[in-house]
């Protein structure tokens, strides 16, 4: 037996698992749903030391790898994060449940149409070096009564690990909920993401987390064997000064746009309205030293959208363009970059609307930074991640509503 053919039976054997335990999950009531979640996130404080001495296992081991600054810095819980986490999965409790049965309306014959909404069964997600995911993730999961076959790579395996065992396991069992919905793949082998994605019976639809190459590679992969995914392989903001900008505004907005490096709604490539140019580019580079970024200025030897978060050397980067107008603005945004977030900064409004209806991404922001691209800070729960699919469907920040599968129930009225 080869290692892909062990490795693939480890994944099946998770998927199993996984299935035979969802209909505990799918038949549980809200308020042992949310007991759980609550349980997750009691257990996130009492757990502390055990959760933090395994994160800070993997950074040790990921630090004398050569992972780079901003890998680590998703890599890395801190005691905030990790306050945080817990106050997100409280939240996550409190809100709605989704209406299982919807009136749709009347039908001729005494009928009536409803629309029932349907867990999906066993959801799968891959995901890189961010062990907050494994929480995200399976908390998103469980308030949509999700099974789920968790899959990260080796650098933050144990941190999963950890949070599995003694943090979301034991929470479902405090409920009465097979901890069996939740399962981590035990293996770092790059081999458990193809497996992932090749089990349509099993696992239908997989959430791949990650960013470039590997993750479009996952994506072809499950459409191979028809599985179905929410994919979010590519970020990057970008920031558009426009020629009626408030400049100290903007000033802030780059700021506040570079607080963490490694995260792919910050600040990557920053637009300047041809006419202010020259004018601003000193302010803006001075700003730039203060935070320790580089500037990429024109020519450039890389594509103008390249995603400076991915890079292991080069991560402090921002790249700078002019561009003639507004419209020049969009198509740049549009064409060169990912199409994750853009925004306009502007005291024209009909500059600001022009904008606005022509960048076609997934979130667009008006003197608002791109980092509120982001599920807890828009919608006040955890994301799965930010899909952005130009297909219909769940796009932006995925969040639990959003996995469900539509039934159409006709019934007597």
């Amino acid at each position: 037996m080869t290692v892909a053919e062990s490795v693939a039976e480890v994944v099946a054997a998770c998927a199993v698992a996984a299935k035979r335990a969802a209909p505990s999950l799918a038949a549980a009531p809200a308020d042992a749903v949310d007991g759980a979640l609550r349980g997750m996130a009691r257990r996130l404080t009492d757990e502390r030391d055990a959760v933090l001495a395994a994160n800070d296992a993997d950074v040790r081991a990921a630090t004398d790898g050569g992972m780079g600054v901003g890998l680590l810095d998703r890599l890395r819980i801190t005691p905030e994060r990790l306050a945080s986490m817990a106050e997100s999965l409280r939240l996550l409790a409190g809100a709605p449940h989704q209406e299982r049965t919807v009136h749709i309306g009347e039908l001729a014959g005494g009928l009536r149409l409803v629309e029932r909404r349907r867990p999906v069964g066993v959801i799968g997600a891959n995901y890189e070096a961010r062990p907050n995911v494994t929480v995200d993730v399976a908390s998103q999961l469980i308030k949509s009564r999700n099974a789920g076959v968790l899959r990260t790579g080796s650098a933050a395996l144990g941190s999963a690990t950890t949070l599995v065992r003694k943090v979301i396991g034991p929470a479902l069992s405090d409920v009465g909920i097979d901890r069996d919905v939740i399962q981590l793949v035990p293996s770092p082998d790059r081999a458990a993401a193809g497996a992932l994605v090749a089990q349509p019976d099993a696992v239908p639809l997989v959430i791949l987390r990650g960013s470039g190459d590997s993750t479009r590679e996952l994506s072809r992969l499950a459409a191979q064997h028809g599985v179905r995914t929410l994919a979010h392989a590519d970020g990057g903001g970008v920031l558009y000064l426009d020629a009626h900008a408030d400049l100290d505004l903007g000033l802030e907005l780059i700021r506040r746009s570079l607080d963490r490096l490694g995260v792919c709604n910050r600040l990557n490539l920053l637009l300047v309205h041809r006419d202010r140019y020259a004018s601003v580019l000193p302010r803006v580079r001075e700003v730039l030293d203060g935070l320790g970024i580089a500037l990429s200025e024109p020519p450039h030897e890389h594509p103008v959208g390249y995603e400076w978060a991915l890079s292991d050397d080069r991560e402090a980067t921002v790249t700078v363009l002019p561009v003639e107008d507004v419209a020049d603005a969009a198509r740049v945004s549009n064409e060169e970059t990912s199409g994750l977030a853009a925004c306009i900064v502007t005291e024209d409004e009909p500059a600001a609307t022009e904008f606005i209806d022509a960048y076609a991404g997934t979130g667009v922001f008006w003197n608002a930074p791109t980092r509120l691209l982001d599920g807890f800070t828009m919608l006040g729960v955890p994301e799965t991640g930010i899909n952005i699919d130009k297909v219909p469907g769940p796009r932006g920040p995925v969040t639990y509503p959003d996995l469900y599968l539509r039934q159409y129930a006709v019934l007597p009225a």
